[in-house]
């Protein structure tokens, strides 16, 4: 039996150390050093899970202004109660709406019986159950800071995300709700801080109240952006107490150095983030706002491969989506449409040439069904390609073009085996990316954006709004730009779009 990985998170990156001991019978790793905290798990060791359970509990506690300023809360100045018909001397502490700081979400659900379970993440070679808490988000009874002090920034970074306006939306509706009455945007991502001639935008419900009726972002999104120190420099010049920072994981990365800049100069601030990528991709969520609808709109486009190669002789429809580190659009948009013949994602390794690759497998189809629908993650097969190695304003490396690459090679091997093959291919990044929410991720922004602002005024910084598990909660950035979540070739998920296309194994 091989060794089992330590999975504290969703991460395809191992954390497994085997101990060196003669006496221990089991074939699986026994000793496990913790990536945040360096503790070392012997599972020989009668205690190694209350040993877990402190590491976690240090890893996933909460960064708060309280850990550098000695503050008093006051009662909170949120509260739904006067929207209600009072009927008699109630008291307004009485009112079942706010959270309690010691309120836990579980991350986890499922008991893995065995190491060896479709998907299963397991902590110890045994897969024995571990709980894994995270801290629940919403209103609390106290805050710390006073609502008519506060000045509120929003900014918006990385690559456009349906979703964006909805967010910006309800972080000013909450925030009004409060009692904040200074609250700006910052134009184009991180650039706003830096770039001379962007002004921050004053923002409020009135001038909020309808954005969300269109796609893309009213504060405007860019990539990079200038020295941490640089950006709090700027905070501390603005007088900013709460920065709201939407964004994915290089945005997270950037939102957590501002952090901690603003706790090392023992600065009042707030750093919340809201997960943002159509990609889905960061660890520990359960979705990102912009997901649900990028999956709708792809499967449009499918639908629309789907017509163009079943209307030709011998059609092949191509459809390139999105997702530079991980499948999870391809996957779910092959998924909901039920009309992809071949799934190709970046965690599952293929062949396109030889008697086990993606071509041969494209002759099967035309002569058994006359037609077949392609759909390949831009990330997939790039050990196929030439690597530019060029790298964006974020950093990121800029992939080669998987979806021209399959065109040409679909082209030429069926020219070369003498039969006609009509290709028809389609790239709908720009479309998936720039449309308007649908309900669900509308309804998901709706909660991440008000969780944010209610963290905030709970004291929190250096954190993310985000839905776990089926519950939101606040998860300290730090623990999720360890790695990009990707897809589990293991998971059930994996096999159930296997299950629906039919595909072989390519490699």
């Amino acid at each position: 039996m091989q060794s089992r990985d330590l999975i504290l998170h969703s991460s395809s990156h191992s954390n497994v150390k085997q101990c060196k001991s003669k006496k221990i019978k089991r074939p699986a790793s026994l000793c496990v050093k913790a990536t945040s905290s360096k503790v070392e798990l012997d599972f020989n060791d009668p205690s190694w899970k209350q040993k877990f359970q402190e590491d976690w509990e240090k890893r996933f506690n909460l960064p708060s202004i309280t850990d550098i300023y000695d503050l008093k809360p006051r009662p909170t100045t949120f509260s739904l109660k006067k929207n209600r018909t009072r009927t008699g001397d109630e008291n307004v502490d009485m009112w079942n709406g706010y959270v309690n700081n010691d309120d836990r979400a579980l991350l986890k659900v499922i008991k893995y019986s065995s190491p060896t379970s479709a998907g299963a993440e397991c902590i110890d070679p045994d897969c024995s159950w571990v709980e894994q808490w995270v801290h629940r988000a919403g209103p609390r009874k106290e805050i710390y800071y006073e609502p008519e002090e506060v000045k509120a920034a929003i900014v918006t970074c990385g690559g456009l995300c349906p979703g964006l306006n909805d967010v910006i939306r309800q972080i000013v509706f909450t925030l009004e709700t409060y009692g904040v009455k200074n609250i700006v945007g910052i134009p184009f991502g991180y650039r706003g801080f830096f770039e001379k001639g962007l002004k921050e935008m004053p923002l409020s419900r009135r001038l909020v109240e309808n954005i969300n009726l269109n796609g893309g972002s009213f504060l405007g999104v860019s990539r990079g952006g200038a020295k941490t120190s640089e950006i709090v420099d700027n905070i501390q010049a603005r007088r900013i107490d709460m920065l709201f920072v939407l964004g994915g994981n290089g945005t997270h990365a950037g939102a957590n150095a501002i952090h901690e800049e603003c706790r090392k100069r023992k600065l009042k601030v707030s750093v919340v983030a809201v997960p943002k990528t159509i990609d889905n991709d960061i660890l520990l969520m359960d979705k990102t706002f912009g997901f649900d609808t990028a999956v709708e709109e792809a499967q449009r486009a499918i639908n629309s491969a789907y017509i163009e190669a079943r209307s030709a002789y011998h059609g092949i429809g191509l459809v390139k989506l999105m997702g530079r580190s991980s499948g999870f659009i391809a996957m779910h948009a092959s998924l909901s449409s039920g009309q992809v013949d071949v799934c190709l994602i970046p965690e599952v390794p293929f062949t396109l040439d030889g008697e086990l690759g993606v071509l041969g497998h494209l002759e099967h189809l035309l002569k058994t069904k006359g037609f077949c629908v392609v759909c390949v993650a831009e990330a997939a097969g790039q050990d196929l390609l030439q690597k530019s190695g060029a790298t964006d304003a974020s950093g990121n490396v800029i992939l080669s073009d998987i979806g021209v690459h399959m065109q040409q090679k679909i082209k030429t091997h069926f020219k070369d085996i003498g039969v006609p093959a009509d290709v028809k291919y389609i790239d709908p990044t720009y479309m998936v990316r720039a449309c308007r929410a649908n309900a669900s991720d509308a309804i998901l922004c709706t909660v991440l954006g008000q969780n944010a602002v209610h963290g905030a005024f709970a004291g929190f910084s250096g954190i993310t709004s985000c839905i776990c598990n089926t519950h939101y909660v606040y998860l300290p950035i730090t623990e999720v730009i360890k790695a990009p979540k990707r897809v589990n070739p293991n998971s059930r998920m994996w096999h159930r779009c296997l299950t629906s296309t039919g595909q072989p194994d390519f490699h």
